[in-house]
């Protein structure tokens, strides 16, 4: 009785990753929004710190949008299923 064994080497085929530069800078850019914003909170000033919160959010969505232009310019579509 022969076993039919898939071909595995198909399926996770590797491809090279392509790395945006940009990505953990704006990454660094939002850690430090965010530790700014938290500081600013508690020392009392709290429009400062609003103000400051509102900034790592659009910090953060650059860094994301980022993330998925690089993937799709280099061909990999985020929103395809495999």
């Amino acid at each position: 009785m022969g076993t039919a064994e898939p071909n595995l080497e198909g399926l996770f085929e590797e491809k090279k990753r392509v790395r945006n530069p940009l990505v953990p800078i704006g990454a660094l850019m939002t850690a430090g929004v965010l530790t700014a914003g938290l500081i600013s909170f508690r020392q009392g000033n709290s429009q400062l710190g609003q103000l400051l919160m509102r900034t790592r959010v659009v910090a953060q969505g650059a860094t994301v949008a980022l993330m998925v232009g690089t993937a799709y310019y280099y061909g990999d579509n985020p929103w395809q299923s495999r």
